[in-house]
């Protein structure tokens, strides 16, 4: 009688411990996997939506130019001596961007 009640004692401290190990694991995920690529999210938002005429950019394609116009959802970049490109804002990289221009 006093062996079983031990026995389930012991596998009711099993399931806490193993329910606490499970939601340690997902702070873990969350605090170092979901949360920096949020933010990292939310960086090239703004930074796309700060991009303006005269900057130096990279395109996620290595293209580097200047902006000469933003309109809606593309960018105008002076490549080489007047050769333009018209590209969408989301593929203008804000790392690569900020390693032209010296930026951290």
């Amino acid at each position: 009688m006093i062996n079983s009640l031990l026995l389930q004692a012991a596998s009711g401290g099993n399931q806490y411990t193993s329910l606490i190990m499970i939601g340690g694991m997902i702070a873990i995920f969350y605090f170092f996997f979901i949360r920096p690529q949020q933010k990292k999210q939310k960086d090239q938002k703004k930074f796309i939506e700060a991009i303006k005429k005269g900057d130096q950019v990279v395109t996620m394609g290595g293209i580097h130019g200047k902006v000469v116009s933003v309109e809606n959802d593309t960018v105008t970049l002076d490549v080489d001596r007047g050769n333009k490109l018209v590209i969408e804002k989301s593929s203008v990289s804000l790392e690569a961007s900020k390693r032209v221009s010296g930026q951290k």
